[in-house]
C-alpha cells in the first residue's frame, strides 16, 4: 500500500527530534557524535501507525545550517511536511531556508507545530504564534492548522496524531506506476548480510530477486531483501522508506546521491533545462554561468546555472535556464532540484526539471533566437505531451530516438507510452524508420531528408544529362555520416511510394528525368549502333571502338554507349566485349538449336558453328552460362532447361 511520507523542517535546535520521539516513542538520532552533541546530523526516520489503518513514515532532517544538504536529500519524497518553529526563539535563519526548500521542492501540504510551549507564557505563546502565521501568509502553509506543543509533557501530541490521521485518511493513495526509483540516502554494510542502502521509494516497485542499476553508473546488483521500518517484506512500492540488502556489490562504490532504479529507465547527462525562481530573499542579482550548488534527489553536484536571454536574474524572478554539471545526472522531468551558492553557501532557488537530454543551449541574443528559446520552453513547461515529442525528435534530428529512449525523455513507459505514441504515429507527424529497433523520426526531419535527396538527384542531372543516375551509396554518402542506412532507406522508399524516384538496377534516379540526346549525340549514337550491327560475331572491342570514334570526347563516347547498354541495343559480353542486341539474339536461337539437335556442344562444335576463334567463343560461350541459357558440364554445355 503506498505509504505517506512526513517529514519535519526547521531551525536548529527547535526541538524537531524531540517531536518525533514524543509523537512515535523512536530515537531518531542513531549516531553516537548526535547524541553527545545533542543536534541532528544525519535523516533520521521513525513510523506512527495511526487509527486509520495506515502506517506514516516519519524522516527527521537536521536544522543546523552546516547540514543543509542533508536536509535536502529527506526533502526528497515527502508528502507532508511537519513545521516546527520553537515557541522561545521564534522565526530563526534556518526556519526561513527550509521554508523555502520545501517550497521548491514541491511540498504542497503541512502542520505547524510550535514546539516548547512549556517553556514560554501564554502571552508569548500567542505573539510567536501571530508571527508564525503572518510568515505563511500565501504559501502551502496558509490554512495548515497551528498546534502547540510540548515534547517534554506530551502536551499537544495527541492532538497532532488526529491531525495526521485525519490527513492520510483522506489521501488517495494511489501507487505511482512506472519503473522503480530510489534515490540513496544512506549505505552501509551489515554483517552477515552485506551492502544495505536506503532511501524514499520514489516509484515503481521492485522486488527480491530483482536487479537494480545504480544511475548515473551501469552498476548492477540484485536485491538480496528488503524491509520496510525493520519489517522483511518480499516487495516495496511508492512512498516507503526503504532498506534494501544488495547482492554482489561493495558499499565503496555506491554512495549518497545515486539513484536504485529498474535497469534502462534512466540516462546519464551533464545538462538539464529547467524551469528556475529565484527567490526574493535573496539581495544581489544572479549572473549568468554563476557557479552553483545543485541538488537533485540525494545528490549534490556543483554545475553553472546558464541564463538564455540576459546576463542577469533579479530576485522574484522566474525564468527558463539550463544547468550545466560538473557530473553526470540521472532523472525524469517533473523532477525538482533546489540551487545553492557555491560561497558563502544560502539557499537561492530552484524549481522543476523540464528536460533531462537536452542539446546545449547558448544565450541568445537575437530576437529570432530569443523566440526559439521561447518556443522550447513553452513546449516543456506545458501539458501537450505530443508537443514534447516532436520537440525532442527534432532535436535529435536524423539520428531519431528510440521507444526505450523516448520512455526516458518522458519519464513515461509501457503501455501509456504506446498509447501517446499511437496519435502522433496515425497523423504522420512521426514516422517509424527502423521497426526493429522502435526508432522513430519527426515527420518534418524526414521530408528534410528526402528534399535532399531531390535536390541531390536533380543537380546531378543537370550535370550528368546523360546518365542515368547516382548509385544508391553515391547518394546516401552525400547526406554525411549523421544519416544511416536505415533512415537513407526509409526516405527513399518514401520518395519511390510517392513516384517521385525511381531506381533501376543500381541507379536511382528521379522519375522526370530522361536521357535527352542533341543532334550530335543522336548521329553519335546511330553510328555505335550501325559499328556493332556491322561487326557482327567479329565485334571490336572497347580500345578498337573509341579508337574508331577518336573524333568525339572519350567520356561522350562512353556516356552515348552506356545508354545503348541500358537500352538493351547493345549487349555485355565480358569487360571488352559488347555486341550488337539482335546479333546476341540470332546466336542464342543457333545455339539452342543446335544443343536441341545433339544434345550437348563444346568449344570446337561452338568454333565451327560461328566461324569464331577463341578470342570471341570462350567469352560468348561463359555469357550463356551466365544468362543461365547453358549450363557447363565438365568440357560439355548442354541446355539448362534440360540439365535436370
Amino acid at each position: 500500500m503506498r505509504e505517506i511520507v512526513l517529514g519535519t523542517a526547521g531551525h536548529v535546535d527547535h526541538g524537531k527530534t524531540s517531536f518525533v520521539r514524543a509523537l512515535t516513542g523512536i530515537e531518531t538520532d542513531r549516531l553516537k557524535e548526535e547524541q553527545k552533541r545533542g543536534i541532528t546530523i544525519e535523516l533520521g526516520f521513525a513510523y506512527l501507525d495511526l487509527p486509520c489503518g495506515h502506517r506514516l513514515g516519519i524522516v527527521d532532517v537536521p536544522g543546523h545550517e552546516k547540514f543543509v544538504k542533508n536536509m535536502v536529500a529527506g526533502v526528497t519524497g515527502m508528502d507532508l511536511v511537519a513545521f516546527i518553529i520553537a515557541a522561545d526563539e521564534g522565526i530563526m535563519p534556518q526556519t526561513r531556508e527550509h521554508f523555502d526548500i520545501c517550497r521548491l521542492m514541491g511540498v504542497k501540504q503541512g502542520i505547524v507545530v510550535i514546539t516548547k510551549k512549556d517553556m514560554v507564557e501564554e502571552e508569548w505563546l500567542e505573539m510567536v504564534t501571530e508571527e508564525v502565521q503572518d510568515f505563511c501568509v500565501g504559501s502551502f502553509l496558509e490554512d495548515a492548522p497551528v498546534v502547540h506543543v510540548s515534547s517534554i509533557t506530551g502536551e499537544g501530541i495527541k492532538e497532532v496524531r488526529t491531525l495526521l490521521d485525519e490527513f492520510v485518511s483522506r489521501q488517495q493513495l494511489q501507487e505511482a506506476y512506472g519503473p522503480f526509483r530510489l534515490s540513496v540516502d544512506r549505505i552501509f554494510a551489515m554483517k552477515g548480510f552485506g551492502a544495505v542502502i536506503t532511501g524514499t521509494s520514489i516509484s515503481g516497485r521492485v522486488h527480491v530477486g530483482d536487479d537494480l542499476c545504480f544511475y548515473p553508473t551501469d552498476l548492477t546488483a540484485k536485491v538480496r531483501g528488503i524491509q520496510v521500518h525493520s519489517q522483511d517484506v518480499e516487495e516495496v512500492e511508492a512512498g516507503h522508506r526503504t532498506a534494501i540488502n544488495l547482492q554482489g556489490v561493495d558499499t565503496a562504490i555506491v554512495s549518497r546521491g545515486m539513484v536504485a532504479a529498474t535497469p534502462g529507465c534512466l540516462l546519464p547527462g551533464y545538462m538539464l533545462d529547467c524551469d528556475f525562481f529565484y527567490l526574493a530573499s535573496n539581495t544581489k542579482p544572479l549572473k549568468h554561468r554563476a557557479r552553483v550548488r545543485v541538488h537533485l534527489g540525494t545528490a549534490e553536484i556543483m554545475g553553472r546555472i546558464s541564463l538564455l536571454e540576459s546576463d542577469t536574474l533579479q530576485p522574484g524572478e522566474e525564468a527558463g535556464v539550463q544547468l550545466l554539471l560538473e557530473e553526470p545526472v540521472s532523472i525524469w522531468p517533473g523532477d525538482r532540484y533546489v540551487i545553492r551558492s557555491y560561497s558563502p553557501v544560502a539557499t537561492i532557488g530552484g524549481g522543476v526539471v523540464l528536460g533531462n537530454m537536452p542539446p546545449r543551449k547558448r544565450k541568445r541574443l537575437i530576437e529570432k533566437d530569443r523566440s526559439h528559446n521561447h518556443e522550447v520552453f513553452r513546449i516543456l513547461q506545458g501539458e501537450n505531451v505530443e508537443e514534447k515529442i516532436l520537440l525532442f525528435l527534432r532535436e535529435r534530428g536524423t539520428i531519431g530516438l528510440t521507444f526505450d529512449e523516448l520512455a526516458v525523455r518522458l519519464g513515461t513507459f509501457g503501455k501509456q507510452l504506446k498509447k501517446i505514441l499511437a496519435i502522433p504515429l496515425s497523423s504522420r507527424k512521426m514516422v517509424v524508420v527502423d521497426s526493429t529497433a522502435q526508432r522513430y523520426l519527426a515527420k518534418s526531419v524526414s521530408d528534410e531528408v528526402e528534399q535532399f535527396l531531390l535536390d541531390a538527384l536533380a543537380q546531378y542531372h543537370q550535370e550528368n544529362p546523360l546518365q542515368l543516375g547516382l548509385s544508391k551509396e553515391e547518394l546516401r554518402s552525400g547526406l554525411g555520416r549523421k544519416v544511416d542506412q536505415k533512415v537513407f532507406h526509409f526516405c527513399l522508399g518514401e520518395l519511390q511510394k510517392k513516384g517521385l524516384v525511381v531506381q533501376e538496377e543500381s541507379a536511382v534516379r528521379l522519375a522526370s528525368h530522361q536521357v535527352a540526346l542533341q543532334a550530335d549525340e543522336k548521329k553519335l549514337q546511330h553510328d555505335l549502333e550501325a559499328w556493332y550491327w556491322e561487326k557482327g560475331l567479329a565485334t571490336a572491342t572497347m580500345r578498337e571502338t573509341m579508337d574508331h570514334f577518336a573524333d568525339y570526347p572519350e567520356s561522350l563516347v562512353r556516356e552515348v554507349f552506356g545508354i545503348l547498354v541500358r537500352e538493351g541495343k547493345l549487349v555485355k559480353v565480358s569487360e571488352t566485349l559488347y555486341y550488337d542486341a539482335a546479333t546476341i539474339a540470332g546466336l542464342q536461337e543457333r545455339v539452342t538449336a543446335f544443343i536441341e539437335k545433339e544434345g550437348e556442344i563444346d568449344a570446337p562444335r561452338f568454333k565451327n558453328l560461328t566461324g569464331l576463334t577463341r578470342k570471341f567463343s570462350i567469352p560468348l560461350l561463359e555469357y550463356f552460362d551466365r544468362i543461365k541459357l547453358t549450363i557447363r558440364v565438365g568440357d560439355l554445355r548442354v541446355l539448362r532447361k534440360k540439365s535436370g
